[in-house]
């Protein structure tokens, strides 16, 4: 009989591209998983990973084996799912992948909310981008993730994904205290033409949209530097390299030497949480999308537009 943790030790692999990434998503070491997967080979009597270069590389067997197991732990979810549901309290694992700014402006208040209020729960939290996290929720590696998308950017929800809207994320034009613009109440977008811009990498939400917007505004931005994490796009602009569009969401204090402006319209992203509709009546799911909700007027500075809280699990009610 196959032993489902190696099982899902290969998924996990299968989503995640290597052996490190998957120990980091499951709470294991690398030499975990591998053993892991070691012994599903020795039980299986085939090879599973293959050597490429300083990685591995699943086999031809070992991509059937893990799409047999994914069907295997949506059976399992759901057997889990009904006793938690009978139960009617949340409990078990609950894992998380949350954008950084989430991670850092929205996660720990409501992770140290769900702890001390339900001690059963053992809910985890990694860093993940949006774009990545959709498709683990939808392979079942996480349960539920923290999303977001922009006016101009929605992102596509998979079939068999569900969703609830957590708040409003309004965005900031940062600026260098000396700069033209840091005395303005407003500012529009067709007068940014002229600026050295400081933003994220292509690939992700933030940079996509900031170029899509400004070319639609008739401009073309001229990005000087890039960073991932907006408290560096931030300390960049403090040093006068340039202006950045910031989320207010686990944006920080503003250092002495930048300053923020209003940018008319004002930019909005909306976060969402994601998750699977067979886990829709997971008490754990009701409840921590339920606490997301709860928390966003305490991690959004300065109150964003109404948003009325949508798809909440059935177990919420």
């Amino acid at each position: 009989m196959l032993d489902l943790a190696r099982l899902r030790a290969l998924h996990a692999v299968s989503v995640h591209g290597t052996v490190g990434a998957a120990a980091t998503a499951l709470g294991y070491t690398p030499s975990a998983v591998s053993q892991q997967i070691a012994k599903l080979e020795r039980e299986t009597r085939t090879t599973l990973l293959e050597r490429r270069g300083r990685g591995v590389a699943l086999t031809e067997e070992a991509r059937h084996l893990a799409a047999t197991a994914q069907e295997l732990m949506a059976i399992v979810e759901r057997a889990e799912t009904e006793l938690e549901e009978r139960r009617g309290l949340p409990a078990g694992r609950l894992t998380i992948a949350a954008f950084a700014s989430a991670a850092r402006g929205l996660l720990p208040g409501v992770l140290a909310d769900l702890a001390l209020r339900h001690p059963a729960l053992d809910a985890r939290m990694s860093e993940v981008d949006p774009h990545l996290s959709i498709d683990l929720v939808a392979k079942g590696a996480v349960d539920l993730a923290i999303v977001h998308d922009w006016d101009i950017a929605p992102l596509p929800t998979p079939p068999g994904v569900e969703q609830a809207v957590i708040g409003d994320d309004l965005c900031d034009l940062v600026v260098p205290a000396g700069h033209r613009l840091a005395g303005r109440a407003s500012v529009r977008r067709e007068e940014l033409k002229d600026e050295r811009w400081i933003t994220q990498p292509p690939g992700l939400v933030c940079h996509e949209w900031l170029i899509r917007t400004l070319r639609e505004a008739g401009c073309e931005p001229d990005i000087a530097h890039m960073a991932e994490e907006n408290p560096t796009l931030v300390a960049l602009v403090a040093a006068g390299l340039g202006v950045a569009l910031i989320p207010r969401l686990g944006r920080g204090p503003v250092p002495e030497g930048a300053v923020t402006v209003r940018l008319d319209p004002v930019p909005v992203r909306r976060l969402y949480a994601l998750w699977r509709a067979g886990a829709s009546r997971r008490p754990a799911i009701a409840e921590t999308v339920r606490t997301l909700q709860g928390h966003w007027p305490e991690a959004a500075p300065e109150a964003a537009p109404e948003t009325a809280p949508e798809a909440v699990p059935e177990a919420a009610h």
